[in-house]
């Protein structure tokens, strides 16, 4: 897990110098104007959700004491860089820290330095940054700050977190999660996922064995137990809403109307919202969410990691095919991911693989989310050779070492493009990407050329790679 943890905390340089490193945490910060209370919170009755069923069956229970941390800070030693901001340059608890050092970064990448100067005193802030940029760390800590700084209510129930962060797939909800509890390794805070597609029962037994203080959930299923009356949100303290522009484009923000609306009015939560991009409809739900947000924005001097090397062939639609076969199996690629816009395209790629020798699995909204979880694991060990997906189902895969990124049909839409050659180069690797421009898709090329700044040089795929596909016996 360590190893799949350490591109949250990818190298970065960050505008502000070094300062000093604190040694202990700080108190709480005072309330701004414009910012929820950072008083602790009064044990209440909670507000029953609109329809719930009674919880006067859900105990209420003793917080359990946290673990024993010996750990120093003076055991994480780093040194001061000009242009470098340092987690020790931040107030943050001995615990987190101690976390931070078993994943090995001490340096900020310049979203989580920005983000962080800003969310650690209270204030809502909005976010736009690209894939693998450390934004996933940055709310992570941030709100792992806020419930280690504010007293626990004394009296709540089980089902009442106090932190909640939405996104929009189930891959990037067990991503998240992955994260938050290796964050919270030291600190005593319990870390739950609530994502369709799997046992209901399964899911509800956690929160009757202990309480929920970070909550990560896909919006419908976070409904299906809120209107039940399993999960109140009436003590969150912190909201995130991660890839805010994906769940616009998905139809899910009337649920996560709903949502918002069981929690504390804004002011008195704080609420994180980012994005991949700042559009219009992105802007207005970030108006209505928050209270005086800081906006921090994150220009990659690319948009397009320089890791990436990126090539376009020319191939009509039925030679498709026979040129990922090819390309696969003549170079020996062992980990491969193949983009494709539709269901339908990711389902028939799959079976033609198989069909044809190479191990291959799909990951689209098709697939039940127990398969897509052994999927995942299958393609990180390396059982499986190629994965092809759709670009939702994509978006929140973050798998060391692929090797090269295969885009079977160009997206529709230009920062898909950037997204899925995302997939490869990370963490400082180099990568390929290779676009397959049909009579049916190169229309899409020039608008991605427009956003990456610069041509792609479109060529001719070599004889060999257009060689009929061996069929098997």
């Amino acid at each position: 897990m360590l190893k799949a943890l350490k591109k949250i905390f990818s190298k970065g340089e960050a505008e502000q110098p070094a300062n000093s490193i604190p040694a202990t945490p700080p108190s709480a910060p005072a309330k701004q104007s414009g910012q929820r209370d950072a008083k602790p919170k009064q044990a209440s009755e909670p507000r029953p959700a609109k329809d719930a069923k009674p919880r006067a069956d859900k105990p209420r229970r003793e917080r359990p004491a946290k673990p024993v941390d010996t750990w120093k800070l003076e055991d994480f030693v780093v040194e001061p860089q000009e242009g470098k901001t340092r987690f020790h340059d931040f107030k943050l608890a001995p615990e987190l820290m101690h976390a931070i050092h078993d994943l090995g970064f001490p340096y900020c990448t310049p979203i989580q330095a920005q983000v962080l100067g800003h969310t650690l005193k209270g204030k809502d802030a909005i976010g736009r940054a690209q894939t693998g940029t450390g934004k996933t760390a940055a709310f992570l800590v941030s709100t792992i700050t806020q419930l280690l700084q504010t007293q626990v209510p004394k009296e709540r129930y089980m089902g009442e977190p106090r932190a909640l962060i939405i996104a929009p797939t189930r891959e990037l909800v067990v991503q998240i999660a992955k994260d938050a509890e290796a964050l919270t390794k030291y600190t005593g805070l319990n870390v739950m996922q609530f994502v369709g597609g799997m046992d209901f029962d399964k899911q509800l037994k956690q929160l009757e064995s202990r309480y929920c203080d970070i909550l990560v959930a896909t919006p419908g299923r976070l409904l299906d137990f809120n209107q039940r009356g399993e999960v109140h949100l009436d003590m969150v303290e912190v909201m995130v809403l991660d890839e805010a522009d994906r769940m616009l484009d998905m139809g899910f923000i009337p649920q996560v109307r709903q949502i918002i609306r069981q929690t504390p009015m804004k002011g008195d939560r704080q609420t994180l919202l980012f994005s991949a991009t700042f559009t219009e409809d992105v802007m207005n739900l970030a108006r209505q969410w928050t209270v005086n947000p800081a906006i921090v924005e994150i220009e990659p001097e690319n948009v397009a990691s320089d890791t990436v090397e990126q090539h376009v062939y020319a191939v009509s639609s039925q030679d498709k095919y026979k040129l990922l076969y090819n390309l696969v199996t003549q170079n020996d690629w062992q980990r491969v991911m193949v983009f494709a816009n539709r269901r339908d395209e990711v389902r028939r790629i799959e079976e033609k693989l198989i069909r044809d020798g190479v191990s291959a699995a799909q990951m689209s909204g098709d697939v039940p989310q127990h398969k897509r979880i052994k999927t995942l694991e299958g393609f990180r060990e390396g059982k499986i050779r190629v994965m092809v997906a759709t670009d939702v189902a994509g978006r929140g895969i973050h798998v060391d070492g692929i090797s090269h990124v295969i885009n079977f049909t160009l997206p529709e839409v230009p920062d898909d493009y950037v997204h899925r050659i995302g997939r490869t180069g990370r963490a400082g690797a180099s990568g390929t990407s290779i676009s397959f421009a049909g009579e049916d898709d190169a229309f899409a090329l020039p608008p991605i050329e427009e956003l990456l700044g610069r041509k792609i040089n479109c060529e001719m795929p070599p004889e060999e790679l257009l060689k009929p596909v061996p069929r098997k016996h």
